[in-house]
């Protein structure tokens, strides 16, 4: 999901610890960690900023892995070049002036590289990351998604020859116009509704020109997971606790820690 800017050559041995990880953090570019944790009930997730902190710990309340969303999709898409550009960020109801909140918006704003919509290419904007935090429930639903446009107003099968560059099999057919009209292979005006159709500024891809309108689609790619913030603090992995979920912190506590895997994400 971080790709491309994460420490891919990044070797690690079971002997090694998160001062290790923070020794080389700084050679290799490396800005945030992502550590995931399990306890006896529940997994978490702890999201630090390199070198000082701060430190975001989240209890995993439900996750599903990438693997399990695309088993259960009858067409999965992940194109080869899906993770060539860093994903937009996306983050919804976290303007409720709380501090926890702010400083949980600062910390993902920054995961990801910030972006010029002046200077931006369309064509690398393939992938989002929405974090939408939940007033009543106090969670944060994460998900991740693939963007794909389709131009309004041409059937699949066109948009099918156009994209392959493969000459289609004409044999069964009287005219080509039968090629272009025939029905059950997608309609005209499939998925063109008018709320998810945008006026592109340039060309994207060979199919979605400038100047015309495409419907924009997301396809869930995950992991998806319900994050609960249960504590904040002001070092890595340490220091003074400047938010804390009295409940959800003390559960963490009690379990123990009973694996960890370490990740790290590169600016």
């Amino acid at each position: 999901m971080m790709l491309p800017y994460t420490a891919l050559n990044l070797k690690e041995k079971k002997r090694n610890n998160l001062r290790d990880f923070l020794n080389v953090a700084g050679p290799m570019g490396v800005t945030h960690f992502l550590m995931l944790s399990k306890t006896g009930t529940s997994p978490y997730l702890r999201v630090a900023r390199t070198p000082q902190g701060p430190t975001l710990t989240f209890k995993i309340q439900e996750y599903s892995l990438a693997v399990d969303i695309a088993n259960s999709q009858l067409r999965p898409r992940v194109p080869k070049d899906l993770f060539k550009n860093s994903p937009l960020i996306v983050l919804s109801g976290f303007g409720t002036g709380e501090q926890h909140l702010k400083l949980t918006t600062i910390m993902f704003q920054n995961i990801f590289p910030a972006i010029d919509i002046n200077m931006v290419k369309l064509s690398t904007c393939q992938r989002i990351v929405l974090l939408n935090y939940n007033k009543e429930t106090k969670l944060i639903d994460f998900r991740h998604y693939s963007i794909r446009l389709q131009p309004v107003g041409v059937s699949r099968r066109i948009r099918k020859f156009v994209q392959n560059h493969k000459v289609p099999d004409l044999r069964s057919l009287q005219d080509v116009s039968d090629f272009i009209t025939k029905a059950g292979y997608g309609s005209e005006s499939e998925g063109d509704e008018e709320g998810a159709t945008v006026s592109l500024a340039s060309d994207v891809g060979r199919v979605n020109k400038a100047s015309t309108k495409s419907v924009v689609k997301l396809q869930d790619i995950g992991p998806r997971m319900a994050l609960e913030l249960i504590k904040i603090e002001d070092g890595l992995c340490s220091g003074s606790i400047i938010f804390g979920n009295s409940g959800g912190e003390k559960k963490e506590q009690e379990d123990g820690d009973v694996s960890t895997s370490e990740g790290s994400e590169d600016e």
